[in-house]
């Protein structure tokens, strides 16, 4: 069931997205080769918890998303952030890991405020890196920017999918279809489901007050996925980059309103 929500309830959910924003750029100022993924971590967790938040992932139980109860962690997410480095597409846990020059390094945070959900995310670069890597990370900005674009009364979902497409088709680029978009509201994960490949079926149009986050996960090689032991970190098939960008966006009678803005 997709909750829409009032423009009283989108503005309190500006201040949870609002918190997750700064915390990410609190986050940026601290990327650096040596600095461990932990340490970001605990970062992360005393900036949302300064500005009056809750860290929406930490005691995240996966079993709400109709995960395999057998999966590590089923009883809660450990940590405040998911960390993603290079190969890794999404869910990484943090660790002792260090950062070191070169590496790519996605970012996934959530926020909570007065129970309402902020969810985004962005690929960091370290130091110095690869020309391939460097324009991965710039296509998969971009193509979220563009997919907002699309997220207007009279159009649908596959309005938002087909934008991605067709931007990042032109480049050769693998685009994850296991993990999507979804709603966001009281919680993290609500209805409809966003995917970011092409769709063949408009799907559901959009509606006045719809909250969505988009989050397209380019590959460098395969869009093709597999998890790691761990049972949370995801990677590419074929051991390719992947960059991930997210923002929680309201759907208005004018433009989107992006809910993940630091300010």
């Amino acid at each position: 069931m997709v909750i829409c929500k009032t423009k009283a309830e989108i503005a309190e959910m500006r201040e949870a997205g609002r918190i997750a924003g700064h915390t990410l750029d609190v986050l940026e100022k601290n990327i650096r080769p040596g600095i461990t993924a932990n340490e970001l971590d605990k970062i992360a967790e005393e900036t949302i918890r300064s500005q009056g938040g809750t860290p929406t992932f930490k005691g995240y139980d996966p079993g709400q998303r109709g995960y395999d109860p057998k999966f590590r962690g089923y009883n809660g997410y450990p940590s405040t952030i998911c960390i993603s480095f290079n190969e890794e597409i999404v869910h990484g846990i943090p660790s002792k890991r260090a950062l070191k020059e070169g590496d790519i390094i996605g970012i996934d945070i959530g926020a909570t405020y007065k129970d309402w959900v902020g969810d985004t995310a962005r690929t960091f670069m370290v130091g110095k890196v690869s020309d391939e890597a460097r324009k991965l990370v710039e296509v998969t900005e971009q193509s979220l920017h563009i997919a907002i674009e699309k997220m207007r009364l009279g159009n649908y979902l596959f309005d938002i999918s087909n934008a991605i497409a067709d931007y990042v088709d032109k480049f050769g680029y693998g685009i994850v279809r296991d993990y999507c978009g979804h709603g966001v509201g009281h919680r993290m994960h609500e209805d409809p489901n966003v995917p970011h490949n092409r769709q063949q079926t408009r799907g559901m149009a959009l509606r006045r007050g719809m909250v969505l986050a988009i989050e397209p996960m380019i590959n460098l090689g395969t869009h093709q996925t597999r998890v790691k032991p761990d049972k949370w970190t995801v990677v590419t098939a074929d051991g390719s980059l992947s960059a991930h960008f997210e923002h929680t966006i309201a759907i208005t009678d004018g433009d989107p309103i992006v809910l993940t803005l630091p300010e």
